[in-house]
């Protein structure tokens, strides 16, 4: 009959390809709700990720679940693309496994000698990427010893495109700037989900060598149950993404200084617009001494100088200074968290409105560190560390419950650690 002919010619292709790619005979073609029966085989190496763009992008692929084998590293010299909407990414035999078993997916493609090259491991930025998902795999972004090169985060997703999911995932170590990355797109990205993952190490401490755990740029989102450990720029940075709930996450300093624990800092890309975010019931710890000084009281030292300077940082100017003016975030609420071990600040505020900071603790275990470094402007007085400061004459509509120090709260990630900290 008409019509008949193209789809077995289709079903017959792809059963094909996914032949050559598995290594297994063709069977069943896998789509929404069936799966392959092996999983990818990693050889021959040198083709890793070409074989699977390849199975991603071939016909009849959306919701294609691509099984990566248990215990496994796949070296790849490219970007592996999502292609089409429904899409998975996964380990065979989770969930059901230890997490330890997640198969690892290794940055190994050039660096360049003019500062750019492969940063990125996972894309699910394309324009039919609706609903992918990527879960139980580890991302290893093989920094090394070089500096950050230009390019994508280890993990690329959101744009055009919505209900993502990124789950049970360990990424550490990007090339470039940051962990995980959820763009905004032409502002239509919206719902993802970020969930029990596990972030970190990302950068290093030494000067613009940073890179964020969770950089979230996508609106009405959830970040929930993730641990961030050794981010060095923020924890989790949320560019407005207005309507996102980001809770129940703990992040941690690990063997460095870090600039922020949760950043509500960038006026770009969103201008300012924070409308409906929540940030709530987080815990964030700072440093903790690796050494003691002092066992009655249990201070100690910290051998790497870890802490976070700003634990929750709100409003533009606590981060860039006078960049963006009187530019004003708004619209966010900040409640419930909680801060333990060593910080510059627990919480900086500064030109917000409609601005909402309640019920948030400081546990009797931490303290506050640092001193006026080389890069804190020599005409405005930054502040000494304390729990809470902000800048009452850059605040406006805004209900700020705790016991806020009145301060100028300028480029306050300036500060360093005093020798002995």
């Amino acid at each position: 009959m008409p019509g008949r002919l193209p789809c077995a010619v289709l079903v017959a292709t792809v059963a094909h390809v996914l032949s050559n790619w598995l290594g297994v005979s063709a069977g069943i073609v896998p789509n929404s709700g069936r799966q392959s029966s092996s999983c990818f085989s990693v050889d021959p190496q040198n083709t890793i990720a070409d074989r699977i763009n390849a199975a991603l992008s071939a016909p009849g692929a959306t919701g294609f679940s691509l099984k990566l084998c248990p215990d496994t590293n796949y070296p790849i010299t490219s970007p592996i693309k999502f292609a089409f909407p429904n899409q998975e990414i996964t380990t065979q035999g989770f969930p059901g496994l230890d997490l330890s078993h997640r198969a690892t997916i290794t940055v190994n493609g050039p660096i360049n000698g003019d500062g750019t090259g492969h940063t990125t491991a996972v894309d699910g930025t394309c324009q039919n990427c609706i609903s992918v998902a990527l879960r139980y795999v580890n991302i290893q972004g093989n920094r090394g010893t070089s500096g950050p090169i230009t390019g994508g985060a280890n993990i690329e997703f959101g744009g055009n495109n919505q209900n993502q999911v990124i789950e049970w995932v360990h990424s550490e170590k990007p090339r470039s700037w940051s962990c995980l990355h959820v763009a905004e797109g032409p502002f239509t990205c919206a719902n993802v989900i970020i969930q029990n993952n596990d972030i970190g190490p990302c950068g290093t401490d030494d000067f613009q060598q940073w890179a964020d755990g969770i950089s979230l740029s996508c609106k009405s989102s959830t970040v929930f149950n993730n641990t961030v450990i050794g981010a060095t720029d923020g924890g989790i940075v949320v560019f407005g993404s207005p309507g996102s709930w980001i809770h129940g996450n703990t992040v941690r300093a690990g063997d460095a200084m870090q600039l922020g624990g949760i950043n509500l800092v960038d006026y770009d890309p969103w201008s300012g617009d924070f409308t409906g975010v929540v940030v709530e019931n987080n815990q964030i710890l700072g440093g903790f001494a690796t050494s003691l000084t002092n066992a009655t009281t249990d201070q100690g030292k910290n051998a790497e100088d870890a802490f976070i300077k700003i634990g929750i940082a709100m409003g533009a100017r606590t981060w860039f200074g006078d960049k963006y003016g009187m530019n004003l975030n708004h619209g966010a609420i900040v409640r419930n968290n909680t801060f333990q071990g060593a910080f510059g600040y627990a919480m900086a505020a500064a030109v917000v409105s409609n601005w909402t900071v309640t019920g948030n603790t400081i546990d009797n275990d931490v303290s506050f560190i640092g001193s006026v470094g080389p890069n804190c402007s020599k005409t405005d007085a930054t502040p000494e560390p304390a729990p809470f400061v902000f800048n009452s004459s850059q605040i406006f509509d805004s209900t700020m419950d705790e016991a806020f120090v009145n301060r100028d709260a300028d480029s306050l990630t300036c500060i360093l650690p005093d020798n002995g900290e």
